[in-house]
């Protein structure tokens, strides 16, 4: 039996390296046969960070069998997951996000969620002494996690712990951190080769308001404009995506890292108003700038209003 380790769809850095951490401590450590697998093709940043670290490309998967054993990380969200996945044999979640509810398992099993910024975090902390035997390379991915979700300690999601592990791995593997996330983010802000469709799904949660359903999308980026200078259609394009994914409203935040701020398309009066209930804006066009806000998780979906 091989045990299959995932994250969300649409993987981020955290849901490409977080499998790849925890196969690894399965296989190595604890002699439990396991592969790293994906929800769909890793985001530019994620793939510069296979790539920095000669990692191979997790195999992409659709569904899960019934009673295939697997280990859910970074996301306990149904939504987020393949279709069968309460017909799978989960035997542990990993995570960092709240506990959403929908998850059906087969007996009783691990579970381990803390507040902290990535799921990377989580692990170190797991493998605990183990991590003396951890290959550079899957170290390389968890700095890249944890790097990432924090966006370089900016993310109001940031505690001391993912400070610490961060600059203890940093050490270890004789990276400059400053210039490291340089270059993760350069890669992350280069979405050129994107459709507006991709773009709209590539880093993106659902999440109801009531009866009000959304895909909440964020763009992190070091290049604001390069995505800004495609808004016209960007916001037709959030009219195709939402009736293709059986949503109401596509919200899309193009987050400027290096400004801390986010820009929140205007296409009409849906998003203008929960730009106004939501994070107090005064809307003036078909943008607007939200001084501050960082983080889906703990400022944006949190916030949400109609």
């Amino acid at each position: 039996m091989t045990i299959k380790v995932f994250g969300h769809k649409s993987p981020d850095t955290d849901s490409t390296g977080s499998p790849i951490i925890w196969a690894w401590y399965l296989n190595q450590i604890k002699g439990t046969e396991a592969k790293p697998v994906l929800l769909g093709e890793p985001n530019t940043e994620a793939a510069f960070m296979l790539k920095r670290w000669n990692l191979d490309k997790p195999e992409i998967i659709e569904d899960v069998a019934d009673d295939e054993a697997v280990v859910i990380v970074d996301t306990n969200n149904p939504a987020e997951l393949p279709a069968n996945i309460n017909g799978a044999d989960i035997q542990g979640i990993i995570d960092h996000h709240k506990l959403v509810g929908g998850i059906e398992t087969k007996g009783p099993i691990e579970i381990r969620i803390e507040p902290v910024a990535c799921t990377a975090t989580i692990m170190w902390k797991m493998i605990g002494k183990d991590m003396a035997q951890m290959p550079t390379e899957i170290k390389g991915a968890m700095l890249s996690c944890i790097l990432s979700d924090t966006l370089e300690f900016r993310s109001p999601t940031t505690t001391q712990e993912d400070k610490a592990i961060a600059w203890d791995l940093a050490q270890d593997l004789g990276v400059e951190i400053s210039e490291y996330a340089s270059e993760m983010f350069e890669a992350k802000s280069d979405v050129s080769a994107f459709s507006d469709a991709e773009l709209l799904r590539m880093d993106s949660k659902e999440y109801a308001v009531g009866d009000t359903k959304f895909r909440v999308s964020v763009l992190e980026t070091t290049a604001p404009k390069m995505v800004l200078d495609r808004k016209d259609s960007l916001m037709e394009s959030m009219k195709t995506v939402a009736s293709e994914d059986g949503v109401d409203q596509v919200l899309l935040f193009v987050v400027d890292i290096l400004n801390e701020e986010a820009t929140m398309l205007i296409p009409n009066d849906l998003t203008k108003t929960v730009a106004e209930k939501s994070f107090d804006a005064t809307v003036d066009g078909d943008t607007v700038v939200l001084p501050g806000v960082m983080s889906r998780k703990k400022q944006i979906i949190p916030n949400l209003a109609v």
